[in-house]
């Protein structure tokens, strides 16, 4: 049985739609209104409210926790600084993407690792020979992510200006209504944000002062829906959507490295060995594939819905549903999610595709199917993101 959220009898009542799913064994909103399109624009234009608790969350502790995250992760945790938060790669032996997450040091001695699925088994696998104290917190912790143009403003009134000078990817340590938080400025879809991670037994408490602060900024609470929206904009991956776990795959050609799903920047292999590091020194030479942003061109899709006598019709929300890519006859990838993008007019989506095929400007087709008839039309390989605003990192 799904479970309530620590924000449950607060988003409950607001989910007119009655439209929920499971996510990490929690109820989760998909869309609170008739459907995620308003809560999408309240991300671009004002400020969302998201809760975001069914993250998994661990707490790392010890003298040993720097040197033993740098191991458990593709990245050189040991230099990050207090008050700092990055982003990463679980690989296991082989160089294969187990998860991606992040990664916070709160202060010298205390750390809070974030993963799409349960991790704590791998954490504890690989944690003998390190002194370190490895704590699954992720129910006693509870977060909301307050994403959009309008939450930094939104969260200096609640806090007395606490978020007023944190940079990209830093966390603090504050109170809201006197209950002790950490934010960091963080998020998921591709804008300025804010999580705000707080226990689960103030959850309300807290809710209800950043709704309160919110009345002034536009706020409105949002669902997984305009989530997927707008992470797709920004070019994000979603584990089992854009990538399969290899702790899940059931045959190795599921598996992806980091340089093949786009997070060969997370990777730093020039360092004290941590778990995969010479297979992902092997694979980063030759990659299969790579993923890449795909623009479907708009005038081919109306021409082909025009040849039945019928508009153009797109999904009202994003979609994960592997779809064909092509070059010529040949199938070279799948999109593994899209949307359409309200912002930028434009008919998006992820994909990933063979190397020969990923380089920008490269044009492909892509599967579409019009009144149970398959059709190709092109799809051009362009940059990722596809919403980068200036005002996420400044």
């Amino acid at each position: 049985m799904p479970r309530p959220s620590p924000f449950h009898p607060r988003t409950a009542p607001l989910c007119e739609s009655h439209a929920w799913k499971t996510w990490a064994g929690f109820l989760a909103v998909c869309h609170y209104g008739p459907c995620g399109e308003a809560e999408y624009h309240a991300f671009r234009h004002a400020a969302g409210v998201l809760d975001v608790s069914p993250l998994c969350k661990y707490t790392v502790t010890g003298p040993d926790a720097a040197r033993f995250l740098s191991y458990v992760w593709a990245r050189d945790i040991s230099r990050l600084k207090p008050g700092r938060v990055t982003y990463a790669a679980l690989c296991n032996d082989d160089g294969f993407l187990i998860d991606d997450g992040t990664i916070a040091r709160i202060d010298d001695d205390h750390w809070r690792c974030t993963t799409a699925s349960p991790s704590l088994h791998w954490f504890d696998r690989h944690a003998r020979g390190f002194d370190v104290n490895i704590a699954d917190t992720s129910e006693e912790t509870a977060a909301l992510a307050v994403q959009g143009p309008r939450s930094k403003d939104l969260l200096n009134d609640a806090t007395d200006g606490a978020v007023d000078g944190l940079r990209f990817f830093r966390i603090t340590q504050t109170s809201i209504d006197g209950v002790p938080v950490e934010i960091s400025r963080t998020g998921y879809t591709g804008d300025l944000g804010y999580e705000v991670w707080l226990p689960a037994s103030k959850a309300l408490r807290v809710w209800d002062a950043i709704a309160g602060a919110g009345r002034h900024h536009a706020l409105q609470p949002a669902g997984l829906d305009a989530l997927d929206m707008t992470r797709v904009e920004a070019g994000f991956i979603l584990q089992d959507v854009d990538y399969y776990s290899a702790m899940r795959a059931q045959v190795r050609s599921r598996m992806s490295t980091p340089w093949e799903i786009g997070l060969g920047w997370t990777v730093e292999v020039d360092r004290p060995p941590f778990i995969g590091q010479d297979a992902l020194i092997a694979s980063s030479k030759s990659p299969t594939w790579q993923f890449v942003g795909l623009d479907i061109d708009w005038e081919e899709l109306e021409q082909l819905y025009e040849r039945v006598g019928l508009p153009p019709h797109l999904p009202a929300a994003a979609w994960r549903t592997p779809i064909p890519v092509y070059s010529g006859t040949e199938q070279v990838g799948q999109a593994t999610s899209g949307t359409w993008s309200p912002l930028l007019k434009k008919n998006l989506a992820l994909a990933s595709v063979k190397t020969p095929h990923s380089a920008t400007g490269t044009r492909l087709r892509i599967e579409q199917t019009v009144e149970f008839r398959r059709h190709k039309v092109t799809a051009t390989v362009v940059k990722r993101p596809f919403f980068d605003p200036e005002r996420k990192r400044t």
